[in-house]
């Protein structure tokens, strides 16, 4: 019996030492007066002593430091200091990738422009005069493909382009190795009708055509896609705090300072229901996001192998040059099909030399494209680091909406095992973690969420992922996708230039442009060299034909 009593007398003075002790600490709030000026707030709102708390309506009441009015203030600095690491985080995820987009744009834009320049300098040194009389139509391709990579098939129906690109080169070409006779422009229609089925071109344009579709459609996707990310970031992570996050955010973060514990932390379990009951309906985001991501990195592997856009542009020169090749060594069989479909043509009146085109026959073989002999410089990168780079950046934001409690409640902000704020007082917290997203926050023992609720602009963002995974998932079959004109693709769209940045360009006659006449038939007549009129008749039918035959000549070894 005796040593009850002491045993009773004992616990009694530790109790009324810890609370002396506790009381002590709330007589006097100097700790809590620096820390609450140290925010930037007026030293003087903080009582001298403790008070008395019953009018709080946040956090716990009784014997306090904190007032109503602090209670206030500090709730508001509460919604900025939770919004400030999602805020940071989101801020560097539309960094990393507007960097991404751009450096990709930029890449596709000066492979367009540097494919053009080679060309017009090769065909200026191959053909001459000859084709830079009729440079226009190589400066209206270019500007149509630029054209296409911006605004898709909403600006320029590229099977149409292609087609009609052909049919014009075939016209100006058939031309030329047929000078001994005039042509009508309804005459030559009948010509470009037949394109495809004459296929003076060899099986060039429609390898072409196939490259160029599938590796434009992949790139410019891919660039939307690279647009669309740090738009969704920015839209979601500026979503609004709801009043019971912002109430439950204050509770954890400064009602610690109403009992005088300034330093004391939360426990990190606590942070993660209060994080992911604040983050519930950017949780939901996830699934829709991860798709997206996939789909991307999905298509980034296209666009390193059969879809390169780069290994498609960089030779485009040559393989034009190929085609010109087929019709060269062709231009006989052509013309005689095309006599026989379209009729046979009147001869010239200034041309009446009695030799034959045959007779000037071209001996020389085409000399083949080696890609180790052209090394990309556009942009002074290569797509395949591009596309490395940008995956690693693309698998690093996977599941970044459900991992945001996690990345946000570390570190400094928490405080381990048992020596942390479980909402009420010093001591481990005991509630269960829920898990990530709307529907499980109906259990949230620290966050009040309305599931029946979810957030508005979170659900239009989870349909725009939605429509643009739709829309990569087709472009990684090569299929084109027809978008709204716009410039959010490619970052604005730009005029092409000449493609030439020689000395030889400064003068005014490089390019003699056509201009447009819908009331005329589509043919665009071939500009004869102005030195013809010099030439005897028998010199013309020569000259002309050594001109013509060195256009459709590529290459010499």
């Amino acid at each position: 019996m005796k040593t009850l009593l002491m045993v009773c007398v004992a616990c009694t003075l530790v109790v009324l030492s810890v609370s002396g002790t506790a009381e002590q600490k709330l007589k006097n709030c100097n700790e809590v007066r620096v820390a609450y000026s140290s925010k930037g707030f007026n030293v003087n709102d903080v009582p001298n002593k403790g008070v008395n708390g019953a009018p709080l309506k946040v956090c716990p009441q009784g014997f306090s430091c904190c007032t109503v009015e602090m209670e206030e203030k500090l709730s508001q600095q509460s919604h900025t200091e939770i919004k400030a690491p999602v805020s940071r985080l989101s801020t560097n995820l539309q960094s990393t990738f507007r960097q991404r987009h751009d450096h990709f744009d930029k890449f596709f834009r000066e492979l367009l422009k540097n494919a053009e320049v080679s060309l017009h300098n090769m065909f200026v040194r191959t053909y001459g005069m000859m084709y830079v009389q009729n440079a226009e139509l190589f400066k209206n391709f270019f500007e149509a493909l630029t054209r296409y990579y911006v605004s898709g098939s909403a600006a320029v129906n590229l099977d149409s382009m292609l087609s009609d690109f052909w049919a014009d080169l075939l016209e100006r070409m058939f031309r030329l190795v047929n000078v001994q006779y005039e042509f009508s422009d309804a005459y030559m229609e009948c010509v470009s009708r037949h394109t495809e089925q004459l296929q003076p071109f060899g099986d060039v344009p429609r390898k072409l055509r196939i490259q160029l579709t599938r590796s434009f459609v992949a790139a410019r996707t891919f660039i939307r896609g690279l647009t669309l990310m740090p738009d969704v970031v920015n839209k979601v992570s500026t979503v609004s705090a709801s009043p019971s996050c912002v109430r439950a955010a204050m509770k954890m973060l400064y009602c610690p300072y109403c009992s005088g514990q300034v330093a004391l932390k939360p426990c990190q379990n606590y942070c993660l229901n209060v994080l992911r009951g604040c983050l519930a309906n950017q949780a939901d985001l996830d699934i829709e996001w991860n798709n997206f991501l996939d789909a991307m990195l999905s298509l980034a592997e296209r666009l390193e192998g059969p879809f390169n856009f780069e290994s498609v542009m960089d030779p485009i020169d040559v393989k034009i040059s190929e085609a010109i090749m087929n019709m060269q060594e062709n231009s006989m069989q052509v013309s005689q099909k095309v006599f026989q479909g379209c009729g046979q043509p009147k001869p010239s009146m200034a041309f009446r030399s009695t030799r034959s085109v045959k007779e000037t026959g071209f001996t020389g073989r085409f000399r083949p494209y080696s890609p180790d002999a052209r090394p990309t410089t556009a942009a002074g990168t290569s797509l395949d680091r591009l596309t490395s780079d940008v995956k690693k950046k693309l698998k690093h934001a996977k599941k970044f909406w459900s991992t945001l409690p996690e990345t946000v409640c570390a570190g400094e902000r928490i405080a381990p095992g048992d020596e942390c704020w479980n909402g009420t007082a010093k001591s481990r917290y005991e509630s269960v973690v829920i898990g990530n997203g709307l529907a499980n926050q109906v259990s949230n023992p620290d966050v009040d969420v309305d599931i029946t609720k979810p957030d508005i602009v979170i659900r239009s963002q989870i349909a725009v992922l939605k429509e643009m995974t739709s829309w990569l998932k087709a472009a990684h079959s090569g299929n084109d996708i027809s978008m709204e004109s716009d410039d959010d693709g490619s970052g604005g769209e730009e005029e092409s230039g000449s493609g030439c940045d020689s000395p030889s360009c400064d003068t005014d006659d490089i390019y003699f442009s056509t201009p447009p006449n819908p009331g005329n038939p589509r043919v665009r007549p071939v500009v004869n060299s102005p030195s013809a009129a010099a030439f005897s008749q028998g010199s013309v039918a020569l000259a002309l034909c050594g001109l013509a035959l060195a256009l459709l000549a590529p290459h010499l070894r």
